[in-house]
């Protein structure tokens, strides 16, 4: 099977994720612990069986940050399903090869807490270190294959942000 071929055979991932900013239009941006380069993205991860998106998204900021819902203000939420393809040297090898890439629905809340309130040493960390950005900057830092949704999201939020 072609890489073309495997790819249009699988669905995308369901996931939700949170552009979390700070009132000053910067956003939270984490350094992920498992990839080489230091990748920084925004919290987000899958959504499972029966969970809204809405929900996956908070539940994920809380496993990736500590921060619980009563920390945020949601202001807005991403209208459509943000499509992207793995890059051909991944198809096949991350989230046990079942996936094309994701589908996510994203969250745009507004940090009402402290900085001292945001803990990435969680139980499972995806984070080895964290700061606040200036949207630009963090479309630099995002791995490429994910630089087309950061600026959908970014773009679509950023009257608010």
């Amino acid at each position: 099977m072609t890489p073309d071929e495997l790819r249009e055979s699988l669905p995308y991932r369901p996931c939700a994720g949170v552009v979390l900013t700070n009132g000053r239009g910067e956003v939270f941006a984490g350094q992920r612990l498992d990839h080489a380069s230091g990748a920084w993205q925004m919290p987000q991860g899958g959504i499972d069986p029966g969970e809204s998106p809405r929900d996956a998204a908070l539940r994920e900021l809380e496993e990736e940050t500590g921060l619980s819902r009563s920390l945020v203000e949601v202001l807005g939420e991403t209208p459509e399903w943000v499509l992207y393809d793995l890059p051909e040297e991944l198809l096949g090898k991350i989230w046990k090869g079942k996936y094309r890439g994701q589908k996510q629905k994203w969250l745009l809340c507004r940090f009402t807490g402290q900085d001292s309130d945001i803990n990435i040493q969680t139980a499972h960390p995806e984070f080895g270190a964290w700061q606040w950005m200036a949207p630009d900057a963090l479309r630099a830092q995002i791995v490429p294959f994910k630089r087309a949704v950061y600026d959908q999201v970014l773009g679509h939020f950023a009257d608010l942000i």
